[in-house]
């Protein structure tokens, strides 16, 4: 038992020493990237730099990232200030993003004129609309891309290799919505940056730490060597990194276990490490060895820790965030699976392996994170606001703090020139705000 627990604590651990190496190796595959060479860093050009803070205007912004679409309308008024007017949700069945392509954009654009009725918007008015769309993806414009591939569970057949703003203007003549121009096609991770520095002309950084995970940047255009629509007036530019894919971490054998189960083997290594999608399902391998070597559980009981993506990050969140007396919310949701009898040692065994599962994936972050502030400005001269959004930074007990703690081992005293601001919504913000851009 000893000598198993002690193998978990040193192989999860990440010291100063192998922050700095993910520093360098997240430079190299930067650089590779901006070059156009191989690259576990795709380093998308997105088209547009960050906002004045001065567009107005009020625009209609899609947000499909998960199994939820959003749509919303927003008034831009200038100074940094947003006005939300209107927003809803509508669920995407299976057969939206497992089907086809015809299947999931009609769906998006059913969505769009439903929420237009709604809000009584005649079809005499002319309507710019931004679209995020949290995948990765080629942009050849500001309002043009191609997906590279799925992930988040999506595999609609028909849309890997096209244009997605080309499926979707399709999809909306079909119901009718001629007044409806597409102005901007956006990810997640630069609408969240693009949001904050509609008010905050200091925030180059965005970053996505929720169900996914991923990062974008401002870059000068002339370090973009693969970008060869060099226009005159452009000097900067925000980089699409999607850094899920970096994939020069040491991987543990519970993290090669996960990787064969997973519905793409070998691929977004480091999303893998920390994204909510995946942070359970590490700690479910870790514990099902546990119980099978008979450390964890030995009095028995009914327990389901043998079923893929049975233990959810959010029961990990609770657990680790259990501070009561004889671990009463650790107990609870053990007997949510099925754990009937656990010890407080159980209990203690449990919240443990939670816990540097969830150190481990917010150290990487960090590391990562510095990798890209050091990119832009190696001795950190400058103040540098870095905008975040997703559940796991948000709500994830300890995760922001120890992020926090990491960049101070790493920059010491300079490590405040580093604001990490939370910025929820950005995604829906950020594509009304790029679309003011563009129509601009």
């Amino acid at each position: 038992m000893k000598q198993i627990l002690n193998y978990i604590d040193k192989s999860f651990n990440v010291p100063p020493r192998d922050l700095k190496m993910i520093i360098r190796e997240f430079h190299s595959q930067m650089h590779k990237g901006l070059s156009g060479k191989t690259s576990s860093l795709k380093m998308l050009p997105a088209y547009v730099d960050r906002p004045s803070g001065r567009e107005k205007g009020r625009f209609i912004a899609l947000d499909l990232g998960g199994t939820n679409l959003r749509v919303l309308e927003l008034e831009l008024k200038g100074k940094g200030q947003i006005r939300l007017i209107a927003e809803r949700k509508f669920v995407l069945q299976k057969t939206h993003i497992s089907t086809n392509a015809e299947s999931l954009f009609d769906f998006i654009a059913g969505s769009v004129k439903n929420f237009i009725r709604a809000q009584k918007i005649g079809d005499d008015k002319k309507i710019a609309l931004g679209f995020t769309f949290s995948f990765p993806m080629k942009q050849t414009g500001v309002a043009s891309g191609k997906l590279i591939h799925w992930t988040k569970g999506f595999s609609a057949k028909g849309v890997v290799g096209k244009d997605i703003v080309k499926l979707l203007k399709y999809s909306l003549l079909k119901k009718g919505l001629v007044n409806i121009r597409v102005a901007a096609l956006t990810n997640d991770t630069v609408g969240t940056l693009v949001a904050r520095a509609y008010k905050d002309q200091a925030c180059d950084i965005g970053v996505i730490l929720g169900t996914g995970t991923n990062a974008c940047y401002r870059e000068r255009v002339a370090q973009i060597r693969k970008f060869k629509d060099k226009r005159a007036h452009a000097t900067h530019m925000l980089v699409n990194i999607e850094w899920g894919g970096f994939n020069k971490l040491e991987r543990l054998p519970y993290d090669l276990e996960l990787d064969a189960l997973s519905t793409n083997p070998g691929e977004q290594v480091l999303e893998k490490m920390v994204s909510g999608m995946y942070l359970g399902e590490i700690a479910r391998i870790i514990l099902k060895d546990l119980i099978k070597r008979k450390i964890l559980f030995a009095a028995g009981g009914c327990f389901s820790f043998n079923a893929k993506d049975n233990f959810k990050t959010e029961y990990m969140s609770e657990i680790e965030g259990d501070r009561s007396k004889g671990l009463r919310g650790v107990a609870r949701a053990l007997k949510r699976l099925g754990v009937s009898r656990a010890t407080l040692e159980d209990k203690i065994l449990v919240r443990k392996i939670c816990k540097v599962v969830s150190m481990r994936a917010a150290r990487v972050s960090a590391g990562s994170l510095a990798a890209v502030v050091t990119k832009m400005d190696p001795h950190l001269l400058r103040k540098h606001t870095v905008a975040i959004d997703g559940t796991v930074y948000e709500k994830y007990p300890g995760f922001a703090r120890n992020i926090r703690v990491a960049l101070r081992e790493l920059f010491g005293r300079k490590n405040s020139r580093i604001r990490i601001t939370l910025t929820k919504d950005g995604s829906g913000r950020g594509a009304a705000i790029i679309a003011a851009v563009a129509t601009k």
